[in-house]
């Protein structure tokens, strides 16, 4: 197994990251089309599970950057969710403010509306402990929003559900889905890399690593879809500077999940209208 090591960064919402090498070898990049981080752009018209992802935006409230993440609707009784990173509602110990999620975006237009987030949950552990390398396997949240007639899964179609799996579990074709940013990327589109993904860690819930693929800014926060499920979020990746990069996946697996996950809907079923 991979353990991981210092070069592991967290995927910063509000940098715009430059990559002036291939970071896949040509041989890893398993995506048709794979460019050098081993993301293709994913063909429109854009539908299925893949039409669900979307953006998050808000703002810090001490620096008033804009910043972006990827989310994509999870499914729930209140049909109101939407899964993200941790570290994409809590910016450098903060909570970000005015969040939105976007489904559908493409290209600058948001396909199907701007819903305002009215509640955001992230484990504990990740609100009371400064950041550490640690807090991987708990690099997961959940956002609720609320549109003015009637619950996001009206509008977007069926969430996807949830797939928890255990720590050591290997998954072979894994879809990542996000928007990275940078020169490279000068349109915000949605773009996806398939990847085998192996266990990274010996504690904890565990995580996920992928060679196949190196997840710039702007992909955080995005679902690791598997079968028509999400196996996890993106989380965090190697430096973009290192010539053989990978991306680091935070499973769906662990109890703080599942209970964060049942608050969470339990309360935007309180909040839903009628």
């Amino acid at each position: 197994m991979l353990r991981l090591v210092l070069s592991l960064v967290l995927l910063d919402p509000a940098a715009v990251a430059e990559v002036s090498q291939r970071n896949i070898p040509v041989p890893q990049v398993l995506t048709p089309n794979g460019d050098q981080l081993g993301y293709a752009p994913v063909p429109r018209p854009i539908t299925g599970a893949r039409r669900l992802t979307g953006v998050l935006v808000g703002r810090d409230p001490v620096t008033r950057r804009d910043v972006m993440c990827g989310g994509t609707v999870i499914g729930s009784r209140s049909r109101s969710l939407v899964l993200t990173a941790a570290h994409c509602l809590y910016h450098q110990g903060r909570v970000l403010r005015h969040l939105a999620f976007l489904p559908g975006y493409d290209r600058g237009r948001p396909v199907l509306g701007v819903w305002p987030v009215v509640r955001t949950w992230v484990p504990a552990k990740w609100r009371n402990r400064p950041y550490s390398s640690d807090l991987l396997p708990y690099d997961v949240g959940l956002v609720g929003v609320a549109g003015p007639k009637r619950p996001l899964e009206d509008v977007t179609g069926r969430g996807l559900r949830a797939l928890p799996t255990v720590r050591g579990t290997a998954l072979r074709g894994l879809e990542l889905l996000g928007y990275p940013a940078g020169k490279r990327y000068p349109v915000m589109r949605l773009h996806r890399c398939v990847g085998d993904a192996v266990e990274g860690v010996s504690e904890g819930p565990g995580l996920m690593v992928t060679r196949n693929c190196h997840a710039a800014a702007g992909g955080s926060g995005g679902p690791v879809l598997y079968g028509g499920a999400i196996a996890g979020v993106v989380s965090s990746s190697s430096p973009m500077r290192d010539a053989k990069g990978y991306t680091v996946m935070t499973r769906l697996g662990s109890r703080p999940f599942e209970r964060m996950f049942a608050r969470a809907d339990r309360a935007m079923q309180v909040k839903r209208p009628g």
